[in-house]
């Protein structure tokens, strides 16, 4: 089964007097490229996280946010930091009694100053939380797979419709070469006959010229290719996992096919059919562009 590269999963895990919430989101990129924001106190978890996301997305551009919220009471312990509280007095004080300001100093307006207060917390049980932390990350993955598995699976829908509708247009192609081919001939008799007029035309000089022309405009080779192409590209579909850049290199090679076909038609309406053949390969890459 393919993959988009584009999906969103979300989790929440309460363990450990916490409750955990993992947002994942993702979309298309050449290479994989993850980010992961979450609380300061807990970015020794960041690398693990990491590891984690990789394990499960080869390909995309991935943030991951991580929110913490309490759900229980945890031994804090907040305590004046005297030494400043003091310092802070005493320099007030200056100021009223050598500057004539009036001493309105109150406890609101001490609280506001920087590093009055001393917070202690109890120490983090870094294993403990890291395995909540990717608890939650897998809960968030899985949900992240299953919508990148559904999309996936409409992107497969829609490019094995396009590659059928490709190689009806190819069978034409290989259908109209040959009428091509009798068309110059009789063009040419005419032409000859024309210039000529009365005199008698060497049936065989007509042949060696159409045979020429038939060598230059035959299409056989690029068509066998092109079918191999997609006969691979189906192989590559069936198989399933991370195929993106195998199929980007894939229709690069269908492209080249199809325009060494273009430059060798000689006639409108195969032209017509080449066009239509490159429109449909310029949405299979649409396509592919988002796939794993």
């Amino acid at each position: 089964m393919i993959k988009s590269m584009t999906g969103y999963g979300r989790a929440a895990v309460t363990a450990g007097g916490r409750e955990i919430t993992v947002e994942l989101r993702s979309v298309n990129n050449r290479y994989l490229d993850c980010t992961v924001k979450l609380p300061r106190m807990l970015s020794f978890a960041e690398d693990a996280v990491k590891r984690r996301v990789k394990e499960a997305i080869s390909r995309g551009k991935v943030d991951v946010y991580i929110t913490v919220t309490q759900t229980e009471s945890t031994d804090v312990k907040v305590q004046l930091n005297r030494p400043v509280l003091e310092g802070y007095l005493s320099a007030m004080r200056t100021i009223a009694a050598e500057y004539g300001v009036q001493d309105d100093i109150s406890v609101t307006a001490l609280a506001r100053l920087q590093d009055i207060f001393l917070v202690d917390r109890q120490e983090e049980d870094e294993e403990a939380a890291q395995k909540d932390i990717l608890a939650a990350v897998d809960a968030a993955l899985r949900k992240h797979t299953e919508m990148r598995c559904r999309e996936g699976e409409a992107m497969e829908a829609d490019l094995r419709s396009r590659a059928a509708t490709i190689l009806g247009l190819v069978a034409d192609v290989e259908a109209r070469s040959p009428e091509t081919v009798r068309e110059y001939r009789e063009r040419l008799a005419a032409k000859m006959q024309e210039v000529l007029e009365n005199t008698s035309i060497d049936e065989s000089r007509i042949l060696t010229e159409a045979a020429v022309f038939a060598d230059k405009i035959a299409v056989d080779e690029e068509t066998v290719r092109l079918r191999s192409h997609f006969d691979q590209f189906d192989a590559m579909l069936t198989g399933g996992g991370a195929i993106g850049r195998k199929l980007d290199f894939l229709l690069q090679e269908m492209n080249r096919e199809t325009n060494t076909i273009g430059s060798k038609g000689s006639d409108l309406a195969q032209a017509r059919t080449v066009v239509a053949i490159k429109a449909e390969l310029e949405k299979i890459r649409e396509q592919v562009q988002n796939i794993e």
